[in-house]
């Protein structure tokens, strides 16, 4: 188990922008790896009430589940637990709960874990670069009928980070935008798509 505060920094790009950057940034096609993140809540969506979400991460071989919790503006609390392939299929199945740590948290908000149910997917093509004390994320996803790119900034300190990431976005002159988490955007892909 994990437990960490991820302060970062996102903003949309356009497909121009995205590839722009790969080529800026001399990024390989080797260097692109893709993960996709299933989504669960339960009926009553009491996870997206807390302002939070949960996830299984399915990176080649390797499954996670984490928790994020909404602590700051730009900072959330991730508790994380890695898994098996069989476990990690069984969650997705509704056969179980596997992930210790997140269960603990989940039992402290009182959310009933019978009650989690997978309502989506959502794959990325990720590049991670080590930029200025900190991590750059380029991503490409994917999901339902949309495919998005942005660009991510993970920071140890959210003052320096946001400095470094307006710098950033005007030195490729990427115009700063609200940007919603991918958990949001996909749910008002679904809502749009079930309404």
């Amino acid at each position: 188990m994990t437990q960490e505060i991820e302060i970062e920094f996102k903003n949309l790009l356009t497909k121009q922008q995205y590839e722009q950057l790969l080529e800026d940034f001399h990024i390989s096609q080797n260097a692109i790896h893709r993960q996709t993140n299933h989504y669960f809540d339960t009926p009553t969506q009491a996870i997206r009430k807390l302002q939070s979400g949960l996830r299984i991460r399915q990176i080649g071989d390797y499954y996670e589940c984490t928790l994020k919790e909404k602590n700051a503006e730009h900072a959330h609390l991730e508790t994380t637990d890695e898994l098996t392939a069989a476990q990690a299929q069984q969650m997705l199945d509704g056969k179980g709960f596997y992930a210790i740590e997140v269960a603990k948290r989940l039992d402290f908000y009182q959310i009933p874990l019978e009650q989690l149910q997978v309502f989506g997917s959502l794959t990325t093509d990720r590049v991670e670069i080590p930029y200025k004390e900190g991590l750059l994320v380029f991503d490409h996803s994917y999901y339902l009928q949309c495919d998005d790119y942005e660009v991510e900034y993970e920071a140890k300190d959210a003052i320096k980070g946001n400095t470094i990431f307006d710098e950033f976005l005007q030195q490729y002159g990427i115009k700063k935008q609200a940007t919603d988490k991918k958990i949001a955007r996909f749910m008002k892909a679904l809502q749009a798509q079930n309404s």
